[in-house]
């Protein structure tokens, strides 16, 4: 009992500790930099959202989705690239055309659990969500009332490569049924390349456009480290051209990598009292503070191969049309 009671102290100290020093590095930096908000927090909320290259095009093609009445997109990126971030940027782009959009993951749901989630994210009104009927009637109730008022429903899905088989059972139904109430709705999914290759054929085979997640180009991530400081109150130049150039060399490009190697060269440049970080620092954090296995330093003449844009004919000449 005693050494459980030991146990539980020297626990309770360490977690202290790092409260601590989570808090000391909060100020240091802040102090340092005059930060009035982190800057590279990489929070998936609409305010933190950086208008990439390859997020533009993705909302771009969803936007064409909608006007084409279209009744599926499969939106595919690898781990890092920003799909949840896109996510939760799609009802706002997709809602200013007067869409209804409902956003959910089905990452670790039971298979009975979705349509419920579903149709608590639906704004249905009480009587309706009160209604003594079968939950999937209700949710073709709500399609029906909203294509009758010619509004199209966009249901996000995020995850679907983790979704339980019932719940794809019941997406693929609201694809491939015939139903004039299922003719204006749009399901976007998203996935990672080798999960999108699991998901169900007849839901794959009724994709009208499979969106690439492709990881940002080097002026993209200039443009980001400038309007995250800016939101910070800070200044755009914090980070020299060279940071920037190496930032983006060992990350790939990849936004997830990008926002965690700046944030950490953050405090590494504020404990080291410097005016601007510099390449040196972002290659000396790399080597010391990124977590995982120890990662060989990308030369510059090695670079990340250069990714061809996912082309879609009919999206390309539909983005040149409308400028």
């Amino acid at each position: 009992m005693w050494i459980r009671a030991r146990r539980g102290l020297v626990g309770r100290k360490m977690a202290s500790l790092a409260r601590s020093i989570k808090s000391y590095t909060r100020r240091m930096v802040r102090d340092r930099w005059q930060f009035t908000v982190p800057p590279f927090a990489g929070a998936a909320e609409p305010t933190a959202f950086h208008l990439g290259g390859p997020q533009d095009e993705a909302l771009a093609r969803l936007e064409w989705l909608v006007e084409q009445r279209q009744r599926c997109a499969l939106v595919v990126a690898e781990e890092g690239c920003g799909k949840s971030h896109l996510c939760a940027m799609i009802p706002r782009r997709l809602g200013g055309l007067g869409c209804e959009v409902v956003l959910l993951s089905l990452r670790g749901l039971s298979g009975g659990d979705w349509l419920e989630l579903l149709l608590a994210r639906l704004p249905l009104d009480p009587p309706a969500r009160g209604e003594a009927i079968r939950p999937w009637q209700k949710l073709e109730d709500r399609l029906r009332e909203n294509a009758l008022m010619e509004r199209t429903t966009v249901i996000v899905v995020d995850d679907a490569d983790h979704a339980p088989a019932e719940a794809l059972d019941g997406l693929t139904r609201l694809v491939v049924a015939s139903e004039p109430l299922f003719h204006r709705t749009l399901l976007v999914l998203t996935a990672r390349p080798a999960g999108a290759a699991g998901l169900p054929a007849p839901l794959r085979q009724r994709t009208a456009v499979r969106i690439e997640l492709s990881p940002w180009e080097e002026a993209d991530v200039a443009r980001f480290i400038v309007r995250a400081l800016g939101r910070a109150g800070a200044e755009g130049d914090l980070f020299t051209p060279e940071a920037v150039a190496t930032l983006t060399r060992f990350t790939g490009g990849v936004p997830g990598g990008v926002c965690g190697l700046a944030r950490l060269a953050v405090v590494a440049a504020a404990a080291d009292g410097l005016e601007r970080i510099d390449a040196g620092t972002i290659e000396r954090v790399w080597r010391d503070l990124v977590p995982g296995p120890v990662m060989q330093v990308p030369s510059p003449t090695d670079g990340v191969e250069p990714r061809e844009a996912p082309t879609n004919p009919r999206v390309r000449v539909v983005r040149r049309l409308g400028g």
